[in-house]
């Protein structure tokens, strides 16, 4: 059984987690948080330290050669699978992966995704949002022949119904009303990191 594996790259600050919970509904998907969030934060590119950072790399593969083999190419029991990502991870890292894999930009209004980041990260930079490396991903995915779909978060939350049916549509899969909604709360599928950014 051949794996559709998908990518949602995100920036930080947006839904991404709502919508990594909406996947995790699906009876055919399993879904994985951040998988190169350890990488990143071993090329020391962040503006400053993370909340919990030591903890993260110690629970995290943090190299993204390893994690590109085991993880994102790695096996799965669904015929799904869908990876949960900040694009401003994928950094220092050889990109060929890319080719045989789905891709979702989950995009937001930069303003929006800079006042909400101030409240974790301290005098958030460009590079610590990852929006202009969603541009520079879309451009190389659409030169690789991968067009990526194009999320706005914004039409997500106002019509997620619809929203999430084109969606499943533009990736070839069945949409299930069960991606609607879920019971709040922790998820075994959140990373180590959730007490401290997806409370905030």
């Amino acid at each position: 059984m051949q794996t559709k594996r998908i990518n949602l790259w995100s920036s930080p600050r947006n839904i991404s987690t709502a919508l990594m919970y909406s996947f995790a509904q699906r009876p055919d998907t399993t879904v994985v948080d951040e998988p190169l969030y350890a990488h990143y934060l071993r090329q020391g590119l962040a503006s400053e330290e993370h909340p919990g950072e030591a903890e993260i790399l110690a629970a995290q593969e943090n190299d993204g050669g390893k994690v590109a083999q085991n993880v994102l190419l790695g096996s799965y029991r669904s015929p799904i699978v869908v990876f949960k990502q900040m694009t401003h991870h994928l950094v220092n890292l050889d990109r060929s992966f890319l080719a045989d894999m789905e891709h979702v930009l989950l995009i937001r209004d930069p303003r929006r995704i800079i006042h909400s980041f101030a409240q974790v990260i301290d005098r958030p930079r460009m590079e610590d949002i990852g929006v202009r490396a969603q541009l520079e991903l879309f451009v190389e995915l659409q030169e690789r022949g991968r067009v990526a779909a194009v999320l706005d978060a914004r039409q997500l939350l106002l019509d997620p119904r619809g929203v999430l049916k084109q969606l499943c549509a533009r990736l070839g899969i069945p949409f299930y009303p069960a991606m609607l909604s879920w019971k709040p709360g922790a998820r075994p599928e959140d990373g180590v990191w959730a007490r401290h950014w997806y409370s905030a």
